[in-house]
This record gives structure tokens, C-alpha cells and sequence, in this order.
């Protein structure tokens, strides 16, 4: 649990110094990942939002070695309160009303799942069969990419609302909940007596090239995404389908039983279901601005009708 909060801080800081060092940068697009990565490595403050998801991911792989899928993904989504603080305090981002609740919902879902927990209980799995994993992650892998593209291509249209980020969000969650269950797979290696031989079955497995592709994928379109929208906005969208992802498809690949009591098992599966359902009600689009009206010069005559 101490491991899963840390996590949390860890995570929520990264992307708001991250999104803070963004806003300063010009503008970076997926279609240039060289000068985006140029941009960003020259910036001491997007480094250290970096190295702060670095210690987070550092985090999670103690989470996963010591609490079951599902349990661990309805902890990590209370990095979401703390997100939205950091947002407003430190860049000035505002939520509406309905984002508001969206928020508060997302929090009553992870306490059903929290309260579905039972300590000692619930047996946390540490293998996978790699057809498995790879019948699952490779197209979500496509799925995601595909989804990213569509929304790139959509913002593109002069006269489209301003998007707040949602398709983004949900794009680069896939990629993540990849990552996520590749950092599941790769905790399963963690010993502490035959370092050689674990590491050669480390790269035998899929794990370390799965995560190669959606840190590289995941970072360049992670980073254009957040310089575009709110962070208060899309880092939520984007946890909450990496957490659904993971707890959901995890849980059946690596084989972790759900609850047998009925009362825990439809807290949990109640939890899931309000998480959906807030997402797919998540607004589209901001509202644009309504335009200034135009002052006239200093000095100039207010002409009267006749």
C-alpha cells in the first residue's frame, strides 16, 4: 500500500513538471519525434518530471510483486485527487463542474474496490503464457496507434471544437496498459539469488521489448498530447483506461482468481463498471472562448448614430 501511494506522488508530479515544461517549449508533433525529443531533453525541468516517472515505475514493480492486479490498479487511481491539486496549483488549470464529478465517481469506484479487498486472501499470480500476452497486447498496441492518428487527423480541421483530450487520453492508455502488464511480467524476474539466469529468461520473454516499444511510442505521443491539452483532464482519462486495461485483461492473463464472496466480487465488478461509464461521459470538447470585443484606439471619437 505505502509502495502504491508513493507511486501515485511519484507519477502525479512527473507528468505535471513535465506538462509545466511543456508549455514553455514550441510546439512538438508526432510526425517529428527527433526534435521532439531534442526540445525536451534540453529542458532541466521536463528532466526532472522524467525522473520522477522513472522512481514511480520503480514503485510500481514493488506494487506488483506484492498485491494482485486488479487490487493494485483500483490503488493507483487515487493518484487522481492529488493530480488535479497539482494541476491547479502549479498550472493554473481549472476543472468545470462536470469534470468535477467525474472525478468524484472515479473515487467512489476505487473504494468498491478497495472494500472488495481481503488481506491474505487473494493469491498474486508471477507468470504468464507469453501467446497469451502477446495475443493481447499486440493489438492493443495497434488499436492505440490507430486511435491516436485518427484524433491527430481530426484536430487538423480548422474549425473543430478544441478537443479536451479524451481520444488522447484513451490512445495513450492503451499504450500503457501494455506497459503495465509488461511491468507485471518483468516483476515476476525480480530475485535476489541467480541475478545471470533471470536475466537471460528476462530476455527471452516478450516483456523487455514490449516495454521498449511503449516507452518510446508512449513518450513522443504522451508528450505532444499533454502540450495540447490539460493534464487535469487527460492524465485521468489516460489512468483510468490503463487501470481498467490492466485490472481486466491482467487479471485473466496471469490467471488471479476474482473474489469468491459474492459482496466483494460485485464491489469490484461495480467499481469497473462505474469507471467505464464515467469515461465514456467525459466531454469531447472544450468550449471555445467567446471572442473579445474590439476596443477602439485611444483617443477616438464614439460616433452617434443619426
Amino acid at each position: 500500500m505505502a509502495a502504491a501511494l508513493l507511486a501515485n506522488t511519484l507519477y502525479s508530479l512527473g507528468f505535471v513538471l513535465e506538462k509545466r515544461a511543456l508549455s514553455s517549449l514550441p510546439e512538438v508533433t508526432v510526425r517529428q519525434p527527433a526534435r521532439l525529443l531534442r526540445l525536451v531533453i534540453g529542458s532541466p525541468l521536463w528532466i526532472g518530471g522524467s525522473l520522477s516517472l522513472a522512481a514511480g515505475f520503480g514503485a510500481q514493480l514493488v506494487v506488483y510483486r506484492t498485491l494482485p492486479i486488479a487490487a493494485a490498479q483500483g490503488i493507483f487511481v487515487s493518484g487522481l485527487v492529488l493530480l488535479v491539486l497539482l494541476s491547479a496549483r502549479l498550472l493554473g488549470e481549472e476543472t468545470s463542474g462536470r469534470e468535477r464529478y467525474a472525478l468524484a465517481a472515479i473515487l467512489a469506484a476505487l473504494l468498491m474496490v478497495v472494500l472488495s479487498l481481503r488481506e491474505g486472501s487473494e493469491s498474486v499470480s508471477q507468470g504468464a503464457p507469453y501467446p497469451l500476452i502477446l495475443l493481447v497486447c499486440v493489438p492493443s498496441l495497434a488499436a492505440g496507434v490507430w486511435l491516436y492518428n485518427s484524433a491527430e487527423r481530426r484536430t487538423r480541421h480548422r474549425h473543430r471544437l478544441p478537443t479536451t483530450g479524451v481520444e488522447y487520453g484513451v490512445a495513450v492508455g492503451l499504450l500503457y496498459g501494455v506497459s503495465s502488464l509488461a511491468i507485471k511480467g518483468v516483476s515476476s524476474y525480480l530475485t535476489t539469488s541467480g541475478l545471470g539466469g533471470a536475466l537471460l529468461d528476462l530476455l527471452r520473454s516478450p516483456y523487455p521489448y514490449l516495454l521498449l516499444f511503449t516507452g518510446a511510442f508512449g513518450l513522443v505521443m504522451s508528450q505532444a498530447a499533454l502540450q495540447r491539452c490539460r493534464a487535469s483532464l487527460i492524465v485521468p482519462v489516460c489512468t483510468t483506461v490503463t487501470c481498467l486495461y490492466t485490472a481486466v485483461l491482467g487479471t485473466l492473463s496471469f490467471g488471479e482468481a476474482l473474489p469468491e464472496d459474492p459482496l466483494r466480487l460485485a464491489l469490484r465488478v461495480a467499481g469497473t463498471a462505474l469507471a467505464v461509464a464515467v469515461l465514456l461521459s467525459m466531454p469531447r470538447h472544450d468550449r471555445r472562448p467567446a471572442p473579445a470585443s474590439p476596443q477602439p484606439p485611444i483617443g477616438a471619437k464614439e460616433l452617434t448614430p443619426p
